[in-house]
């Protein structure tokens, strides 16, 4: 499959679930400063998605679950654990964040889905490397549900 690519605001999108590229949830999120997509997240949403995250104990790595959307529009928020405990995205990781994601887009029947570049901001690997390791990861999967990676443009 080939997701669209577009530019702008992941929270902008008319889509069923967005996916947060967050950790592997070891360190309560209390405790961090979610930053970036995670950051904008819990800014419009609230914190009643994160403590649902919280409660769910370590995401493995590469791993994806789902909370509520909180007070997004979204029927979900599908969060990927895309970053090591040491703050770093690699290949690997970031595409079986991909696949853990879309598993749940298809074991849930969503229609659409927009991901951020996972990876690319507090994982290290670049907007352009992370983008690349993403789009690998989705040749092989097979999907009817609208996919849309955002590249995040104020």
């Amino acid at each position: 499959m080939k997701p669209l690519i577009v530019e702008g605001n992941l929270l902008d999108q008319n889509v069923d679930v967005i996916v947060n590229a967050w950790n592997r949830n070891i360190i309560p999120w209390w405790l961090l400063l979610p930053q970036g997509v995670s950051g904008a997240i819990k800014k419009c949403a609230g914190y009643a998605p994160f403590w649902e995250l919280g409660r769910m104990g370590a995401i493995p790595l590469g791993g994806a679950v789902q909370t509520s959307a909180g007070r997004l529009p979204y029927k979900r928020i599908i969060h990927v654990a895309g970053i090591s405990m040491w703050w770093r995205s690699s290949r690997q990781s970031v595409q079986d964040s991909v696949a853990s994601a879309m598993g749940l887009v298809h074991q849930h029947g969503y229609q659409s889905v927009a991901f951020p570049i996972i990876g690319a901001g507090t994982g290290g690997a670049g907007e352009e490397g992370a983008l690349q390791w993403m789009l690998e990861a989705f040749q092989p999967i097979q999907s009817s549900a609208r996919v849309v990676v955002v590249r995040y443009r104020i």
